[in-house]
């Protein structure tokens, strides 16, 4: 990577030492971007397995729980992940205690959120939407799992150890793929064996990113609890917190809230568009992930030129990434998931059209949180979910899964608009240096032409 690829990408400069070898940041995108679509992949033949052989009502529960599980943990997290990735960005020598801080700080958090999920359904049984309470109980005994998996994830990749996260993260989908795809070959697939399949799945996943940070995260370990450190992390986590929880509800909140409202068909239909819009999430998270290290170490000003210019460059392939999603739905939901599926259709390309949103969101938000703002991604990210809440409760009674996705569709345009307007002001860039430019599609086009020739065969060059 030349010094000018350094500059355009958003790379600041790493502490020498005898830090072990990297990857270079494009490097670590790359990686990171293609685990992302390898994921999805992966997941959309496990959705694929489950809708065909369950239907739209099967595929809808599964779904239903799903976004009960997710919104849960993401609640319950409290934000000390935020605090990993920069704690153990700046102060590497804190990462022992970070790691059993996470361990028992997951397993606390867990217990108190599956015990008020549980009340709440007891007092207000539609909140359990339509799904046997049994599977409900299974599903719940995800969370402290998906805890301790989002934990550890953000403190390995402070120290830039993308490889293992992204190994790790390939271990669900693959396990559900092949589980799955055997029971339904044996015609013997239900929800419940769905349900535990992810259970397991997501088990295997966290074991191996505890095993690295035990043996082999920079030869640290586990160390010794730190109760001060701890407090520390949940006082700046907290302050990120209500934004990350605002942003999932931006994309979960619909699914719950249609499961219960519309009922399991209607959002089996709405999870197959979402499930092709995803998508558009998986370029911004693999730039957040690979910059954040270098953002938490970087001053204001060289962090904001760095991230407008990434920012540009990701719009644009999004852009791109939204047309095809438009012009390919019927195919992507019909031909892929058959007859049953065509009300997918508008709902995918509504939602299609928030994905500059979902980029703002995802890459200012998470520049922001690594300079030591999250209250600030938080209050643009607030924007948007009260956009989606107000929005959800007008139109999905009455459109469905249309009315979900024009409200998250247009949520994400608004949170989007909100979250540039705060970055700008906060970093001291002109909101300008955020459109895209005629260099960056020229930028775009070598890279893309630089990648295509490495991945030839030398006959073919």
């Amino acid at each position: 990577m030349t010094a000018d690829d350094t500059e355009a990408m958003g790379v600041a400069s790493r502490p020498g030492g005898n830090a072990p070898r990297r990857l270079t940041f494009r490097a670590n995108v790359l990686l990171s971007y293609g685990t992302n679509l390898a994921v999805a992949v992966l997941a959309l033949v496990n959705i694929l397995i489950v809708a065909r052989a369950l239907g739209a009502t099967g595929r809808g529960d599964v779904a239903f729980l799903s976004a009960i599980v997710y919104l849960t943990a993401n609640l319950a997290a409290l934000g000390i992940h935020e605090a990993n990735a920069n704690v153990g960005a700046a102060e590497p020598e804190r990462r022992p205690a970070l790691a059993t801080n996470s361990l028992v700080l997951a397993l606390a958090f867990s217990a108190l959120a599956d015990a008020i999920v549980l009340g709440l359904v007891a007092i207000f049984p539609a909140v359990g939407g339509d799904v046997d309470q049994t599977l409900l109980l299974v599903s719940l005994a995800t969370v402290p799992i998906l805890i301790l998996q989002l934990y550890l994830q953000y403190l390995i990749q402070s120290d830039y150890r993308f490889v293992v996260t992204n190994i790790a993260w390939l271990l669900s989908p693959i396990v559900n793929v092949l589980v799955n795809g055997t029971f339904a070959a044996l015609g013997t697939i239900t929800v419940g064996t769905a349900v535990i399949t992810n259970l397991s799945g997501q088990a295997l996943t966290s074991l191996v990113l505890v095993w690295y940070a035990a043996r082999r995260f920079s030869g640290f370990g586990f160390g010794r609890p730190d109760l001060a450190l701890a407090r520390r992390s949940l006082a700046f986590g907290l302050r990120s917190h209500a934004g990350r929880i605002m942003l999932l509800g931006n994309y979960r909140l619909d699914q719950w809230l249609l499961g219960a409202i519309s009922g399991s068909r209607e959002l089996g239909l709405y999870s197959v568009a979402v499930s092709w819009a995803e998508v558009l999430f998986y370029l911004p998270t693999a730039l957040a992930s690979v910059q954040r290290p270098d953002l938490v170490r970087a001053g204001r000003r060289h962090a904001a030129r760095h991230a407008a210019a990434v920012f540009r460059g990701a719009v644009i392939l999004t852009a791109l990434l939204a047309a095809v999603l438009v012009a390919a739905a019927p195919i992507l939901c019909v031909t892929v998931f058959g007859e049953e599926f065509r009300g997918s259709i508008d709902d995918l390309r509504i939602l299609a059209l928030g994905g500059f949103g979902i980029v703002a969101l995802k890459q200012l938000g998470n520049t922001l949180t690594a300079q030591r703002r999250p209250t600030l991604a938080s209050t643009a990210i607030g924007v948007g979910f009260v956009s989606t809440v107000v929005l959800d409760v007008l139109l999905i009674p009455r459109y469905g899964g249309v009315g979900a996705a024009l409200a998250s569709s247009l949520s994400y345009t608004v949170g989007g608009i909100a979250v540039v307007m705060i970055f700008s002001r906060a970093l001291g860039i002109s909101p300008r240096e955020l459109l895209p430019r005629v260099a960056d599609v020229a930028r775009l086009s070598r890279l893309g032409r630089d990648l295509a020739r490495r991945a030839l065969p030398a006959w073919a060059r």
